[in-house]
């Protein structure tokens, strides 16, 4: 699992008492000085790219070698996720500057089409299934009883007392906040998987399917917050979702990862990824169009195995299979 990585990474990080840095764009590393000014439009964005971002990373570690007298100090790097991916394409791009690279969970291959658009989806179905066969169906079902809900007279009030959130809603919003809960459950495994389960199927035979949806939805929330140490009100579900901006340009730019879910293969309701859509939302947005093919032009993806045989070494890919993202690296 990711996080399980994560950790790792800390640990080695707390023996070798290590420079820190953030890629440019997220947290403090604003080129333009504040974040407002960084992300004011498309010219101010222009520079955040992963592959300038690896340019960064490549120039920081030359300077340090040399400023430590540290020339012919060998450097590995590692990464989890979106690093995960950056380390297995730093080590591609720069073999002068890294012997090696562990890329965790590094979806590197869910691009142009290369991992079925689905591929997330049903490893997040695989873990609940696999954790629960009750837990899974009563997910499988209740997508249809929130429409069958939100449609009746009354049905959004209803909903807003099941799953007690702190505002109005639509069905739509309340299904997405679910979808995301499920999917980073199964990703970063804090609350696991099981542990949500067994908080939907802590009922007895016969209980209503969005009661138990809702309890699994409060456990899910509540965790969520101790873990980030939110101080976001608890006593009620807030359904307003956090948005990345930083990725949400990346998504809108080079890292356009078409992911799909149909109910045939998931536990989710159909949910095709619409190019055309995308493209406008990212118009919309930020005045750009998305390259869907960027990233398999840059760094390859394609015949990866012959790629890597030919030019590749010392790139560990790991994952743990319960891992959403191990369907695409």
């Amino acid at each position: 699992m990711k996080l399980l990585n994560l950790k790792l990474l800390y640990s080695i990080a707390v023996l070798i008492n290590p420079f820190l840095l953030k890629h440019r764009y997220y947290g403090l590393s604003m080129p333009f000085g504040s974040r407002e000014e960084s992300f004011r439009n498309a010219s101010t964005l222009g520079y955040f790219t992963s592959t300038q971002a690896m340019a960064d990373y490549a120039t920081l570690i030359l300077d340090l070698k040399k400023q430590l007298s540290a020339e012919n100090c060998p450097v590995i790097v590692f990464g989890a996720s979106y690093g995960g991916m950056l380390a297995a394409w730093f080590r591609l791009k720069y073999p002068h500057v890294t012997i090696g690279a562990l890329a965790s969970s590094a979806p590197i291959l869910y691009f142009d089409d290369i991992t079925p658009q689905d591929g997330y989806d049903r490893v997040v179905t695989e873990d609940f299934r696999n954790a629960s066969e009750s837990c899974y169906t009563a997910i499988k079902e209740s997508w249809a009883e929130i429409d069958k809900v939100a449609s009746q007279p009354g049905g959004l009030e209803s909903l807003k007392h099941t799953f007690n959130t702190c505002r109005a809603f639509n069905a739509s919003s309340l299904r997405d906040w679910l979808a995301t809960a499920y999917d980073s459950a199964a990703q970063y495994g804090s609350p696991s998987v099981k542990e949500i389960c067994k908080t939907i199927d802590g009922f007895p035979k016969g209980t209503n399917i969005l009661t138990r949806i809702s309890a699994g939805a409060a456990f899910y929330y509540k965790y969520d917050l101790q873990i980030t140490s939110s101080t976001t009100n608890d006593t009620c579900l807030d359904l307003q979702q956090d948005i990345n901006e930083g990725w949400s340009w990346q998504r809108c730019t080079e890292m356009v990862m078409p992911f799909s879910s149909t109910p045939i293969t998931t536990m989710y309701p159909l949910g095709l990824f619409d190019i055309k859509s995308f493209a406008e939302d990212c118009k919309s947005k930020y005045g750009v169009i998305p390259r869907p093919h960027w990233i398999t032009t840059e760094f390859g993806g394609h015949n990866i195995r012959r790629v890597l045989k030919r030019f590749a070494s010392n790139i560990i890919f790991s994952n743990g299979l319960q891992d959403p993202y191990s369907s695409g690296g």
